[in-house]
């Protein structure tokens, strides 16, 4: 079975008063493209299919016509709802187009059944886990102890009753503990949202949504695809892709990624006003990006941005970072460092001291190292 793995396109989405309707579209288009190209057996979307639960009408009949196009060029679609989406828009009209091939997640309710597919390689089970909290499963299954969002993953995927001798995939949208997050990503205070990746033990392909940068959690068959667009300055650095995955007997899985071209870019343009707003600066690049200035001038430039946006149409946002920004940011870090769990502090130690993000083999190394600490105290 080939399948490509999408996720997270909250569609209708409007970034710093920016409506980023016009580049979903084109990005859209260019995933239909991949996907006529690649020709898979089916197309996943992992949740987060829209940024708000009710959504715009310019965002349903984007999607609309989007699965429309997709629904001609494979047999099957898989859609999850995610946390930003409302689980009944998604579940309306699943009856209806589960005769096209188009299956939506229903509504939470305890019980859910495989789509059972077919190939050379015998049979494919197919599980949708829509976005689920504690509280969604515990009324379902009052005689399990159902605290943490662990709990609730495992209780949701120990009621499915799953033939691990066969090939599984599970679609769902959750925070794994252990990925690494942006700073678009709606995540609880505290990691009270993890979720242990050993809730999917047994799966063939974890296909999972809600993490907006493109990884694998701890093995290549627990993986977030990622969004197609940036959807954050965090983002600015990371190249959007889509997954291609294929699994053919049990036990084989190939994972490679084909990247996405966005109608604009996102970029960080750092550096004194007078460089930025030079030709210098805006020709390395395209002036309708999306844009986030820093300057470094030590006075205030007056009327700034709206001389900036002269040169670059699209610019969202503008920060300094001087020495009195700089002595500022280190009385609010102090104050917002007690609220910060130890493996958050620890990243942005590392990330201001080396320039760039641990990997993931280095991320698990200082949580096991924090955990085992934590112990010793305890």
């Amino acid at each position: 079975m080939k399948f490509i793995h999408l996720s997270d396109l909250h569609l209708g989405k409007r970034l710093n008063e920016f409506s980023l309707i016009e580049d979903q579209e084109f990005v859209l288009q260019e995933i239909y493209s991949i996907i006529s190209e690649e020709k898979p057996d089916f197309v996943i979307i992992a949740g987060d299919v829209y940024d708000k639960p009710v959504p715009s009408a310019e965002a349903v009949r984007l999607f609309d016509g989007f699965l429309t196009r997709v629904s001609e060029r494979t047999e099957h679609i898989f859609v999850i709802s995610g946390n930003h989406d409302s689980a009944e828009r998604i579940a309306f009209g699943s009856h209806i187009m589960e005769k096209s091939g188009i299956h939506m997640s229903p509504v939470y309710d305890g019980n859910i059944v495989p789509m059972v597919l077919t190939d050379s390689y015998g049979e494919f089970n197919v599980y949708m886990l829509p976005f689920i909290k504690p509280v969604t499963v515990r009324r379902f299954f009052p005689d399990t102890a159902v605290e943490s969002y662990t709990d609730a993953v495992n209780a949701a995927v120990d009621a499915m009753n799953a033939d691990f001798d066969k090939r599984n995939i599970i679609i769902t949208h959750q925070f794994v503990t252990g990925a690494l997050k942006s700073d678009s990503e709606e995540i609880s205070v505290g990691g009270t949202d993890n979720v242990d990746s050993s809730a999917f033990d047994g799966f063939d392909y974890v296909a999972l949504g809600h993490i907006h940068s493109p990884q694998n959690v701890g093995s290549p068959r627990i993986r977030y695809c990622g969004t197609p667009l940036k959807y954050s300055f965090s983002e600015a650095l990371q190249e959007k892709s889509v997954t291609v995955a294929e699994i053919r007997e049990k036990g084989t899985l190939d994972i490679r990624t084909v990247p996405i071209m966005p109608r604009r870019d996102m970029r960080v343009l750092r550096g004194e006003f007078e460089y930025i707003a030079s030709s210098e600066c805006s020709s390395a690049g395209d002036r309708t990006d999306y844009i986030h200035a820093v300057l470094t001038d030590e006075e205030e430039i007056p009327e700034a941005m709206g001389r900036l946006r002269s040169v670059y149409p699209n610019i969202m946002s503008l920060e300094y970072d001087n020495r009195r920004t700089r002595s500022d940011h280190s009385v609010m870090a102090a104050a917002e460092a007690e609220n910060k769990r130890p493996i958050e502090l620890f990243e942005e130690f590392y990330s201001m001291s080396n320039g760039g993000e641990m990997s993931e083999q280095q991320h698990e190394y200082i949580q096991a190292l924090i955990e085992k600490i934590w112990e010793g105290e305890e």
